[in-house]
């Protein structure tokens, strides 16, 4: 359906292919379908059972059409076929494709042919290119790889300076940054100078499974001194939820386990802790966090955090280090004052710089820069 508007930044119709479509994404996909004068056409299948990722959400502004993916292999060998995206393709008529730059995805050159052959333009949007141990062949296979691309986005700035050196000219890549909250319109929670009861409250927000890495948390928290031993809340659910609860009894009885929140439910956690962490892989939840006015304590990761985790607003520490963790906890807790200007900063970030609303502005910078 064509737009018009103050609204509309992109002004053709877009299409989008993802492997699968998560729940967290459908917000921004329907926040870009509304920038879109013809629209945003969705194609996506189904995860691995495996994947355990949360896909039940269904878009309204964007159009979803449904993939039929075909796993191939495991591990480091795995490959995916999309069967049908010629198809979609015929039948949406995309004046722009965006693709995620994975090169497992064996759909994705014939997409790309289709495009080019009708004069259209193809934009990847992936994480970034990690350099590699060595050169060679494998260099060379990238390169090919990358150049089909007209445009690029990142999640990141590291992202972005990844696919440079991996030898994109810079004019073609944009960043990003990776969102899933939309400007917040309240202002942040008022908290107290202090702690309520004496006691800081330390939020973790995610799916409960190894690589989250609360077996850390816990004996990091059961590592800090008397005086700035924590309340420990832990909300969400997952395969690993029984462990944790297992461990916490055991090395820091004062966690408490809330399974999943969602909404306004969710909210109040936020809006009465002190510290938000994640010390392990993911981070939907950091960017949530700080719409509420937090400090962050998050794990070094691919190079979105480094956008939203800076000096004046948390911590970085390095991934699995118990003992980077139990310092920066130590650092965070002992004083209260300075995570709550932490905390404004966080918010600030999130108003102004990294949101729904500035992601969509850089997918339209890129289009139209084609």
């Amino acid at each position: 359906m064509e737009k018009s508007g103050a609204n509309v930044l992109i002004p053709l119709r877009l299409g989008l292919v993802q492997r699968v479509l998560p729940a967290y994404r459908v917000p921004f996909f329907d926040a870009l379908a509304r920038a879109c004068a013809g629209g945003l056409g969705l194609f996506a299948g189904q995860p691995r059972p495996a994947e355990m990722i949360e896909t039940g959400a269904q878009p309204q502004a964007a159009q979803l059409f449904a993939a039929r993916n075909r796993h191939l292999l495991r591990g480091p060998l795995y490959l995916c076929w999309q069967s049908g995206l010629q198809d979609w393709l015929n039948t949406w008529q995309p004046d722009v494709l965006i693709v995620e730059a994975n090169p497992r995805y064996l759909a994705l050159p014939g997409a790309v042919r289709w495009m080019h052959a009708r004069r259209r333009a193809v934009i990847g949007w992936g994480l970034g290119a990690p350099a590699l141990a060595s050169g060679g062949l494998r260099a060379a296979v990238r390169r090919r790889f990358l150049s089909q691309f007209d445009a690029m986005l990142a999640y990141s700035r590291q992202g972005a300076a990844q696919y440079v050196a991996a030898g994109l000219p810079a004019s073609h890549v944009f960043v990003a940054p990776n969102a899933v909250t939309p400007c917040p319109q309240e202002p942040p929670p008022q908290r107290p100078a202090g702690y309520a009861g004496g006691r800081p409250t330390l939020l973790f927000v995610g799916r409960l499974q190894a690589r989250k890495r609360i077996d850390l948390l816990l004996q990091a928290c059961a590592g800090l001194p008397d005086e700035l031993r924590p309340r420990l809340w832990v909300v969400g659910d997952g395969p690993a939820r029984a462990e944790c609860e297992t461990l916490a009894n055991r090395v820091f009885p004062e966690t408490q386990f809330f399974g999943a929140r969602h909404g306004l439910d969710l909210e109040s956690y936020f809006s009465a802790a002190d510290l938000f962490v994640l010390p392990g892989t993911g981070g939907l939840a950091v960017q949530q966090a700080m719409a509420f006015g937090l400090p962050v304590v998050v794990a070094e990761g691919d190079g979105t955090q480094s956008d939203l985790v800076r000096p004046l607003n948390g911590w970085q520490v390095a991934p699995g280090s118990l003992a980077a963790l139990t310092q920066a906890l130590a650092g965070a807790l002992a004083d209260p004052q300075r995570l709550r200007r932490m905390g404004r900063e966080s918010y600030r970030i999130v108003r102004e710089e990294i949101n729904l609303e500035t992601m969509v502005a850089a997918f339209a910078a890129a289009i139209r820069s084609l």
